[in-house]
């Protein structure tokens, strides 16, 4: 009974009886069991814990934090890596504003943009010629800073054909520590209109494991680098 009222009269009072039973049992008291739980309970609200992050109306009674100033405090915090993954991107001056910004007054901070180049159907030029007017048009009209961030893409998305596949992920890790992955991309609609739903951790293993998963796409080469110019 007293383990009942304890849990609320919860269904899983007899359980708990027979485990305590058992530690009784095995010479472990009361104060010991007490101790043990108030210490895993203090290991456990140690622990950081994800946030839900969304785009889209705002839901009455529902609380979560909001895709924009989320990426915006990544990008503003970082003090030494930058790891932003993107399908898309338009208005590259608006897109790319707070990072070309934070990379011009922190010398030290190493930012590298994976992005998607999209071959349209029916678009049969070669390859290199897309990746060249991708080029071009970032580094002319899209990135607004002095310094450049280093820039990737999967050459598979100019395969012709059902061989193709493209760059889908959506992500951000910040300095190996903080990890972002959201469903939006990097476009004013995903951060303000559209509904996007995407998870922010602070769990450093979790980051250092995408960021390095990054890092191993481009040594192997399944990433290639763009031309700087």
């Amino acid at each position: 009974m007293a383990v009942r009222n304890a849990l609320g009269g919860a269904s899983e009072a007899g359980g708990v009886r027979d485990e305590l039973q058992g530690l009784h049992d095995r010479g472990i008291n009361g104060t010991a069991v007490a101790y043990a739980i108030k210490l895993a309970a203090q290991a456990a609200s140690s622990v950081s814990r994800p946030d839900l992050v969304w785009s889209g109306p705002e839901v009455r009674g529902l609380h979560a934090r909001d895709t924009r100033p989320v990426f915006e405090e990544l990008v503003s915090g970082a003090q030494t890596s930058l790891w932003i993954s993107s399908y898309a991107y338009y208005d590259g001056p608006k897109a790319f504003e707070l990072l070309a910004r934070q990379m011009d007054s922190k010398p030290g901070l190493q930012a590298t943009l994976l992005l998607n180049i999209r071959r349209d159907w029916g678009d049969a030029s070669p390859a290199d010629e897309l990746v060249r007017r991708f080029t071009d048009a970032l580094w002319s009209r899209g990135w607004p800073g002095t310094r450049r961030p280093d820039v990737f893409y999967d050459p598979r998305s100019l395969l012709p054909g059902s061989d193709k596949a493209v760059l889908h992920a959506k992500a951000v890790v910040a300095d190996d520590a903080v990890a972002f992955v959201t469903s939006a991309n990097l476009t004013e609609k995903a951060f303000d209109a559209n509904i996007e739903v995407g998870v922010l951790s602070r769990d450093r293993t979790l980051a250092m494991s995408l960021s390095k998963h990054f890092r191993v796409l481009i040594e192997r080469e399944l990433l290639i680098a763009l031309p700087s110019a």
